[in-house]
């Protein structure tokens, strides 16, 4: 049976540009308005998030050549990297007219020297790393390590004064100690260390005793009252930050105190 053939229901519209339709998902549903100090704060944040991305696909590019690859950005960080630009643009647009160029205003508030990969970024348009290890390098590691410490010795309190069984206690103190020796001549902490060394061994034999009587392991009133002294010492030292746990910080605190303190309206971020 020969097959009949009919004119089609519609033709599709050829596509043109001027139907082109912005893509609005990462703005804010309400306008906001920063203040030159919130913008400076804003792009802060943003330029540790670009250094942060430049940095792991350097570690790719290093990879893809021990695996005798010629290096290649992903699609995550062309995709990243491209939203992170856009994001730095919309905060220029919160200054007074004319804006700036992206690269004029981070020479104009010192963020190019702090981010010294962003400035070639934004430049070059591929990433490149430095000859000589830019300071802002440490910051997240060395904040990441404080809040660790922070977190640890708090749960640890929290752990002692309400769990009915202290069996991981001692893997939990060990766990801090090894955080307190990664602060590498930070005196701050030398005497709590030496306190752990000196009775970290009998509290943890007191625990196995414990519990090879059958039951939940408890910790004995001597030991609990010693480590909620250590976890008081430890929190309270971070939560002074002494000079000696701001040293690697010193460029982002420069850099803020120069503007206001206050955080940006939720929604900024991402």
């Amino acid at each position: 049976m020969a097959g009949c053939s009919s004119e089609p229901l519609c033709q599709p519209c050829v596509y043109h540009e001027a139907f082109k339709v912005e893509l609005q998902v990462k703005r804010p549903l309400m306008p906001l308005r920063l203040s030159p100090d919130q913008v400076a704060v804003e792009m802060l944040c943003l330029c540790g998030q670009l250094d942060l991305l430049i940095r792991a696909q350097m570690q790719e590019f290093q990879e893809q050549l021990r695996q005798g690859c010629s290096p290649e950005e992903s699609d995550t960080f062309q995709a990243h990297g491209s939203e992170i630009l856009d994001q730095m643009l919309q905060c220029l647009e919160h200054l007074p007219k004319p804006m700036p160029q992206l690269e004029d205003y981070l020479d104009m508030v010192g963020l190019s020297a702090m981010f010294p990969r962003v400035e070639v970024f934004l430049i070059q348009g591929s990433p490149v790393d430095m000859l000589e290890r830019p300071p802002m390098d440490d910051y997240f590691s060395h904040i990441a390590k404080v809040n660790q410490l922070l977190v640890l010795s708090q749960q640890l309190e929290e752990d002692v004064r309400h769990l009915g069984s202290h069996k991981y206690i001692a893997h939990q103190l060990s766990v801090i100690y090894q955080v307190v020796s990664s602060f590498r001549g930070v005196d701050i902490f030398s005497e709590t260390k030496k306190d752990i060394e000196a009775n970290f061994k009998q509290m943890k034999e007191s625990l196995v005793q414990d519990e090879g009587f059958g039951h939940q392991p408890q910790l004995a009133a001597r030991y609990i009252h010693w480590i909620l002294d250590v976890t008081h010492e430890l929190t309270s030292a971070v939560l002074s930050l002494p000079d000696e746990l701001t040293d690697d910080l010193d460029q982002a605190v420069t850099f803020m105190s120069q503007f206001v303190t206050t955080a940006p309206p939720s929604g900024i971020h991402s």
